[in-house]
């Protein structure tokens, strides 16, 4: 064996351990770059009734609402959430949820359950959820429950 291929296999080990670190932290760069998914809605959305799921791919949202507290629930932790109330001539009121115990769980006191309490007519709602680099973005009717 001449000196070559004895420093070759000396070599290799090092290059292939700096090679996968090397493309972790690439990896780990391109989930940080900004990403805009939409979110759809699965089936009728019933806010008061805890039956109104978003969802893109394997990423999920829950959004209910108990006693005048909006709560949403997702599947992967989020950064931030941000829920906009649409009034009937299309302006929006931003309200940003707050993490209830884990980055799952994120709730805020809006008045969406006295809008739709008093008027027969659906609610139109958007939301915005920002996971690492990702933005999910959805806007969507809920209508009052039974």
């Amino acid at each position: 064996m001449n000196k070559h291929k004895k420093l070759a296999i000396f070599i290799a080990p090092f290059l292939m351990v700096v090679g996968y670190i090397a493309s972790d932290y690439y990896l780990e760069y391109q989930a940080q770059e900004d990403q805009l998914f939409q979110l759809n809605v699965e089936g009728d959305c019933d806010v008061l009734i805890n039956q109104c799921v978003l969802s893109a791919g394997e990423f999920k949202l829950n959004v209910f609402d108990v006693e005048g507290a909006t709560t949403v629930n997702s599947t992967f932790p989020l950064d931030k959430l941000t829920l906009f109330i649409v009034d009937e001539n299309n302006h929006s009121s931003p309200y940003i949820l707050t993490k209830q115990q884990t980055a799952y769980y994120w709730h805020v006191e809006t008045p969406l359950r006295k809008m739709l309490s008093s008027s027969a007519l659906p609610q139109k709602i958007r939301i915005i959820a920002k996971v690492k680099g990702g933005q999910y973005i959805s806007e969507f009717s809920t209508k009052e429950g039974y």
